[in-house]
């Protein structure tokens, strides 16, 4: 077994691959670019080694470089987690010339499979079903357009090297392949240094599904069932589960041994990943191939029981693999969900930033633990305090649960979310929550078009209607009784003139456009010690109980009896005198005032928001790539205006009416703010 390894990646996978190393005792090296210098994965391992500026073209894709750090720290073998050079032939390759192990598959399995165009032929060859499509890289985007007519719209434009969602595009008219193809070109180019481009049919209403094949040096090969990833916003997975609530018992298995055939026919050794569309009848076609670790290997962990980075080293270090097919187990159901800093109010553009709060529910399962299973396991590669840089990736955790169904899964998975506190930079938590409680994803009744069929014009908080709009309310009010009951207890107030808090009082939710909606509770049995309240809401009585510290985020208590979490805090940026309620993906802020004080409220002026239409704002943090426009310039609505990168994504920005461009008020090469202006009409 190896005394070292250097883990060539950067956040929650380097960190999970660390946890895996130190239970089995080998020491690891982590490597940084100048942007983590203190990030999570630096602190955890043994050694750390500083590999180049914060750009991943200047750091964690150069393979010069921790070949280098590999020799000056000792470090026997390599584990590149995934993105950067995880499924690069040429870097797995001079790692083993370099006399350095490579914890993943051999460099011409690498070849063969990671590779979409030459997969897809191999997986012809084998008499695998393949989807109608091109399968060699496209010279032109003319060419491109008169393939996907050939094909038949709508076709799907994929970058042969691409991979997280980048290089992909799907386009139902000439135009959208034309610009597609440029678009993907570009991605390609920037993410991988590899443009080659094919096109293929686009199935409509298709499941991504996808098997776990693990192999070793010594021929064998298994499957561990498979992962439902049909949860989907722009080919970029949101929401994993295993099992699939959809596939039966039968076609579980035929996928199981095609994609184990496959597999065995490149001689496949360490963990991989078959992915497969798959179609309303259970009919399925072979996707592609991932010859390395998934992001959303702990699913297939929960239900199995197993360690896979574990077994990952293992099989590297020359062992057979400890179990067989029939040693696979499927116990349970288990959800992950990616928690990015994106913006969902904001059609998910990148917020990145310093992580003034970062607070995850309790864990009770953990990464590289298979005891402890049936509960709540977060991998994440940040902490409180740290920076979210504009330069990677914009996951910053996975929350994942397990439960004994499906039901409980989801129930588990609604409170850890309902208990996942981060502040300073947005994320799509609310989103999450928003699809958990969407009655097609609780039935099961879902496909890759889910999200765009029921989100297609972006997201919005009144998307979420909550299914207890009385028990917010009621949170509210709970929330300031207990700031009440604590203004009451200071010392020091003058005889006659001390705090005295009634039992009537108006919760005013706040609309964002001036319009408020107040709504009389009452709240008794006020018990100082456990802030214990009853609110009358309407017809509805909540008996509220919570032991959370005054103050802190977190809210967890009981309702009725019943445990719920939660958040709830004073201050809103638009209202410091507000309190915010989170929970189950819904939103309340509203001010919560007497009776008296209400009546006075409904008297207020509105203040209405400056009118910016005359800018294009930023709408994101983000570095301004391009600037399109000039001034004096006239310009057309549609038009590109400014380009700007955040998170390896590029963001075209248009301008939203015809108009003349007075002034241009940023730079090419500037980092933005979210909402600074870039240009003004004149």
């Amino acid at each position: 077994m190896f005394k070292k390894i250097l883990i060539a990646n950067r956040g929650e996978i380097a960190c999970r691959v660390i946890k895996t190393a130190k239970k089995m005792g080998i020491a690891t090296v982590a490597v940084y670019s100048d942007a983590d210098r203190y990030a999570r994965h630096v602190e955890l391992a043994d050694e750390a080694v500083h590999i180049g500026a914060a750009p991943s073209r200047e750091s964690y894709l150069l393979a010069d470089k921790i070949i280098a750090a590999c020799k000056q720290t000792g470090a026997e073998a390599v584990h590149p987690g995934y993105g950067f050079l995880s499924e690069n032939e040429a870097f797995a390759k001079r790692v083993e010339e370099e006399g350095i192990a490579f914890i993943g598959p051999k460099h011409y399995s690498i070849a063969a499979m990671g590779d979409k165009i030459a997969s897809k032929k191999l997986a012809n060859e084998a008499k695998v079903n393949t989807i109608p499509g091109w399968n060699d890289a496209i010279a032109s985007a003319e060419r491109a357009v008169q393939i996907a007519k050939d094909i038949g719209y709508p076709v799907m434009i994929k970058a042969s090297a691409g991979g997280g969602g980048k290089g992909l595009r799907v386009a139902f008219n000439d135009k959208e392949a034309l610009e597609g193809f440029t678009a993907c070109q570009n991605e390609a180019r920037n993410s991988f240094g590899d443009d080659r481009i094919f096109i293929e049919k686009f199935v409509e209403q298709p499941r991504h599904i996808e098997i776990q094949v693990l192999g070793d040096s010594h021929g064998n090969v298994i499957y561990l069932n498979e992962r439902e990833c049909s949860i989907q916003r722009r080919h970029q997975k949101v929401i994993e589960e295993a099992p699939s609530p959809f596939i039966s018992d039968a076609t579980r298995k035929a996928m199981g041994e095609q994609a184990v055939a496959l597999a065995k026919a490149v001689k496949y050794q360490s963990a991989g990943t078959v992915e497969f569309v798959v179609g309303k009848d259970q009919d399925f076609y072979f996707l592609e191939m991932n010859t390395r670790l998934q992001v959303e290997h702990p699913v297939t962990e929960c239900i199995t029981g197993v360690d896979l980075v574990e077994l990952m080293i293992r099989v590297a270090a020359g062992e057979k693999l400890p179990l067989t097919q029939a040693d696979v187990k499927r116990d349970g159901w288990a959800i992950e969900c990616r928690i990015n800093a994106e913006d969902p109010f904001r059609n998910f553009l990148p917020s990145t930033g310093r992580l003034v709060r970062f607070a995850p529910p309790q864990e009770t399962m953990f990464a590289a633990d298979t005891e402890h299973l049936q509960g709540v396991r977060v991998d994440t590669g940040v902490q409180d305090g740290g920076e979210i840089p504009m330069y990677y990736d914009s996951m910053i955790a996975k929350l994942i649960v397990h439960g004994r169904d499906r039901n409980e899964a989801i129930a588990k998975m609604r409170e850890a979310l309902n208990g996942f506190i981060i502040r300073g930079i947005s994320s799509n938590i609310p989103f999450q929550a928003a699809l958990l409680a969407h009655p097609r994803f609780v039935a099961g009744d879902f496909n890759t078009g889910f999200i765009a069929e029921h989100y297609g014009l972006g997201f919005h908080a009144e998307d979420v209607p909550h299914a207890e709009p009385e028990f917010l309310l009621a949170l509210a009010a709970f929330a300031n009784r207990r700031y009440l009951g604590r203004a009451s207890g200071i010392s020091g107030q003058m005889a006659g003139h001390g705090l005295k808090v009634g039992q009537d009082f108006v919760v005013v939710a706040l609309g964002a456009d001036g319009h408020h909606k107040a709504t009389p509770v009452r709240v008794t049995s006020y018990e100082g010690q456990t802030g214990s309240s009853t609110v009358q809401v309407g017809a509805r009585s909540y008996a509220l109980a919570s032991d959370s510290r005054l103050g802190a985020i977190r809210l967890a208590g009981t309702s009725n009896g019943e445990p719920f979490s939660a958040q709830v805090e004073r201050g809103t940026p638009k209202n410091t005198l507000a309190i915010r309620v989170q929970h189950n993906g819904t939103q309340l802020d509203a001010l919560v005032l007497s009776p008296r004080g209400a009546e006075l409220f409904t008297l207020m002026p509105y203040k209405a928001p400056p009118d910016m239409s005359r800018f294009v704002l930023s709408p994101m943090p983000g570095l301004l790539v391009e600037v399109a426009v000039q001034p004096g310039q006239k310009v057309q609505a549609g038009e590109r205006v400014a380009v700007i990168e955040a998170m390896k994504m590029e963001n075209v920005l248009f301008a939203a009416a015809d108009g003349v461009v007075g002034k241009v008020l940023a730079n090419k090469g500037e980092s933005l703010a979210v909402d600074q202006p870039i240009v003004e009409f004149a």
